[in-house]
């Protein structure tokens, strides 16, 4: 009951916020999503605490038959697991520190408050369904669900074109990875006979050597579900390829900015590959793919994130980055360290955009870091919790991000293989960057000389109460989240805490081997993060002048990176605008010269011919009488020819 709770009561408070909205007020539907936030928090926390701690055994809560067809039977059911309920506990959490910030962030806001808080609860009450889904067909309505309140959130001001243009991206490039993920699922039911997590993971050695014929080759079935599910990961995970979407997402409130990249929709992506772990030890080649990607990912999203100057998308960009450490890990067989990396994200990267949205709250809105600085001392609690997040994000011992990114990069390293080699080197890279543009971002925004307008500085101030206490609770997160569930995730403890929720394979010790590490590879993260630090200080402290000097001597570099590697550049060039000249020629040519063409002439032809007709009704008795001799003429005329 408690756990139902727990899923059930946010979309109790969407529905009557959104429903009832207009009748109650923004005020009261405030009130009523946040409470059924807060009662999903508590109710959450509780049974991931009784999993933890208290002994509870994992189970499912049945809620009755959803869908039969045929041989197609599925089960609406919460699954009850250490994976599930550790995802629950976080997702309630911080969305409702999300949920309480917004009453203060958009409490001058124009538009009906009372919208945005149902969309919010939604949301949430989407992911959590995902996460506690018992078949794959109750997660593909839950990973729909989330995509459908991201179009609604980040479209939330609809008449800026900006974010109507970006809501509009992020659900068509979700929907090109979510067709493969359907397919995946339709090619698990055709092998296993059922969508059903228990049937699946029960039967998948069975199929270990099953063949599937496709591309004109014949590959391992498991191997194939494996990378279609990963690609339908990838869309919401926003990984290289797919990941244009996610930046533009900024367009929307930063509440959402916060709820889309720190707890829910992003971190989808992450828990199927986890939730799926029995059946992607059976698939190497899949998971190699997925290290791959996880690494370039890491590396390129830091590359770009050096040189953007709107706060909040560097801190896009950074979530696009620590998304490919998760896959990193989850790639090598550590699903474990994966998840942990997930949790411990989900606060300072939280944390981070609600901080940045309280900077933009001060600056009248502005989000371009070179109009900001010399903010600090009047933003004192925003700075704090800045640095507590950034020290989080950078990997600083001892704060949440130091314990679970130095762990992937170990998992990476102790595999010993090419492709964990390879994700080892981005992700070292990554690393010494992360820490530059998080120093980069913190020194542009709070130090240095004042760059904003005098009217904007004289009124920048404080965030009120109900904006900074979440901010409190999300950094007390950020400090102690990794300590915290270090032992029970990854360490000693691992094997208790997850059961059978993640599995490894027999031959999968990377866990167990991650003690054996060389101590120079445990340490070189937090040097480069460091060096990362020292780099930043020096050239936006130091040296001020420096960084517009590179940017003029590499110049082609400079803007390779500022236009994001030519991603969009180069999909608008080979697929939009020729989807759009095909799909303007088959308008224009196909649909209204040929299908509508053809009866539009007829029709016109015989409405043109109708009117020359009428012209002869002229009332005119000689002209009829004229017209009647003419047409006996005529008649006696054919007569005298044919008889």
């Amino acid at each position: 009951m408690i756990y139902a709770a727990a899923v059930f009561a946010p979309i109790l408070g969407s529905a009557i916020a959104g429903l009832l909205g207009r009748a109650i007020g923004d005020r009261a539907a405030q009130a009523v999503s946040i409470l059924g936030m807060v009662i999903a928090a508590i109710c959450g926390n509780i049974a991931f605490a009784e999993l933890a701690w208290g002994g509870a055994e994992a189970g499912t809560v049945d809620l009755g038959p959803w869908i039969s067809a045929g041989p197609f039977h599925v089960a609406w059911a919460l699954r009850y697991d250490a994976l599930s309920a550790v995802m629950v506990a976080m997702v309630t959490l911080i969305s409702t520190m999300i949920h309480i910030y917004s009453v203060g962030y958009m409490g001058h806001d124009e538009y009906p408050r009372y919208r945005f808080f149902s969309y919010l609860s939604l949301f949430s009450f989407a992911m959590l369904m995902l996460v506690t889904a018992d078949n794959l067909v109750q997660l593909f309505f839950g990973w729909e669900g989330v995509g459908l309140a991201s179009y609604l959130l980040i479209g939330y001001w609809y008449d800026k074109p900006s974010a109507c243009a970006a809501a509009i991206k992020a659900f068509l490039v979700n929907r090109i990875a979510d067709l493969f993920f359907a397919v995946g699922i339709a090619l698990v039911f055709f092998v296993f006979g059922s969508v059903e997590f228990p049937v699946i993971f029960a039967a998948v050695g069975q199929h270990a050597g099953d063949t599937y014929a496709v591309f004109g080759g014949v590959w391992p079935v498991l191997e194939v579900i494996g990378v279609l599910l990963f690609i339908g990961a990838m869309g919401k995970s926003a990984q290289i390829g797919l990941h244009t979407w996610l930046p533009d997402a900024m367009e929307g409130p930063t509440p959402v900015s916060a709820l889309i990249h720190a707890a829910t929709m992003v971190t989808a992506g992450v828990f199927l590959v986890a939730r799926m772990s029995p059946l992607l030890e059976y698939a190497p080649t899949a998971k190699a793919l997925i290290v791959i990607v996880g690494g370039s990912t890491a590396l390129f999203a830091a590359t770009v994130g050096c040189v953007q100057n709107d706060i909040k998308r560097v801190i896009a960009y950074s979530t696009c980055s620590q998304l490919g450490y998760m896959f990193m890990a989850a790639g090598v067989g550590a699903y474990q360290v994966a998840i942990f990396h997930l949790i411990t994200h989900a606060f300072f990267k939280a944390l981070l955009f609600l901080g940045a949205g309280s900077v933009i709250h001060a600056m009248s809105g502005e989000q371009d870091m070179r109009l900001m600085g010399g903010i600090w001392k009047k933003i004192p609690i925003t700075y704090v919790v800045m640095w507590i997040g950034n020290l989080a994000l950078a990997g600083i011992p001892f704060f949440a991000g130091y314990y679970s990114k130095d762990a992937i990069l170990e998992a990476d390293f102790d595999v010993g293989t090419g492709v964990g080699s390879y994700a080892f080197a981005c992700g070292v890279a990554a690393a010494f960057l992360t820490a530059f543009y998080s120093w980069r971002l913190l020194i542009m925004t709070f130090h240095g000389r004042p760059r904003a307008e005098a009217g904007v500085m004289a009124h920048v101030h404080e965030s009120p109460a109900v904006m900074l206490v979440p901010l409190i609770v999300l950094a007390i997160g950020a400090v102690f989240s990794g300590m915290g569930f270090h032992a029970q995730f990854i360490g000693e403890g691992w094997h208790e805490f997850w059961r059978a929720a993640i599995v490894n394979g027999p031959a999968n010790h990377v866990l167990a081997d991650l003690e054996r590490v060389p101590e120079s590879v445990a340490l070189l993260p937090t040097v480069m993060g460091v060096l990362g630090i020292a780099l930043a200080y020096g050239m936006y402290v130091t040296a001020p002048s420096l960084p517009g000097t590179l940017a003029r001597a590499f110049g082609p570099i400079y803007r390779f990176l500022l236009n994001k590697w030519y991603f969009d550049e180069l999909y608008d060039a080979v697929l939009v605008r020729p989807m759009m000249a095909l799909a303007r020629s088959l308008w224009q040519v196909g649909d209204a010269t040929l299908i509508d063409g053809v009866p539009n002439g007829l029709a016109s032809l015989a409405t043109d011919s109708s009117a020359q007709v009428v012209k002869l009704q002229t009332g005119s008795i000689a002209i009829y009488a004229f017209s009647m001799l003419i047409g006996l003429v005529l008649l006696v005329t054919i007569y005298l020819l044919f008889r």
